[in-house]
């Protein structure tokens, strides 16, 4: 599974429900984390850092609407979330949809649109996979996966691979918070126990190489207790 891949987290009670999803999921490529209540995703957000959430409403202990606004008001606001619930009246997929849902997939999930609704959450988010080159929402930079190439107005930057592997987790995530944690075991592809001392040292010279203190409309800042984010100034 590639290292770069897309992770989505499951908060679902339902363990036979949760563990069916997670293998549709995997294979169509993704990363899954299971978090079987809201106490144990709380606790983890930080660490895991999801790209996307599927969130039941209906759960042991709380509602996922109660979930759903916790994580539009917490540093993780930007994360996008996908309501799979059986819940399906009108109100409450207007309710869920004004609370800041992304989308509304009804029980008994299907496994396609599962997949497809999913995709397509990622791509209005900026987060869907691409084989070439992209250019328009990076704007100075250019990226080129094929060569493993960044520039930026056209002059090529020196990075090492790390560095390359690095920055490219960073832009697909843009806007969210990426703990080092998750940069360890993506990037690095190591156990998130190892020391991050490491992956402060390559986001400190990628910030100079790349230019990110804004001087080109990007910031890459550290977020205390929770490890970084990039974000695009206008």
């Amino acid at each position: 599974m590639s290292r770069n891949s897309v992770i989505v987290g499951i908060l679902e009670d339902d363990a036979e429900q949760a563990q069916l999803y997670q293998a549709w999921l995997e294979g169509a490529g993704f990363q899954v984390r299971w978090f079987p209540d809201t106490k144990d995703f709380r606790r983890k957000l930080g660490a895991e850092s999801i790209d996307i959430l599927l969130l039941d409403w209906v759960l042991g202990e709380g509602s996922g609407l109660e979930v759903l606004e916790w994580i539009r008001q917490s540093a993780h606001s930007k994360l996008p979330v996908i309501f799979l619930t059986a819940r399906i009246s009108e109100q409450d997929v207007v309710s869920g949809l004004q609370a800041g849902a992304d989308d509304y997939i009804p029980k008994p999930a299907k496994q396609a649109e599962l997949v497809a609704r999913t995709n397509a959450v990622l791509r209005r988010s900026g987060l869907a996979v691409q084989d070439n080159t992209w250019i328009k929402e990076l704007e100075p930079y250019e990226i080129n996966l094929d060569r493993r190439q960044i520039s930026i107005k056209g002059e090529r930057i020196e990075l090492t691979d790390r560095e390359f592997d690095l920055a490219c987790y960073l832009f697909r995530r843009h806007g969210r918070i990426v703990s080092r944690e998750s940069l360890l075991e993506n990037v690095w592809n190591l156990s998130a126990d190892v020391n991050t001392r490491t992956v402060d040292t390559h986001v400190s010279r990628l910030r100079k190489k790349l230019g990110m203190g804004g001087e080109n409309g990007w910031v890459l800042s550290a977020v205390y207790q929770h490890g970084y984010r990039l974000e695009q100034i206008k």
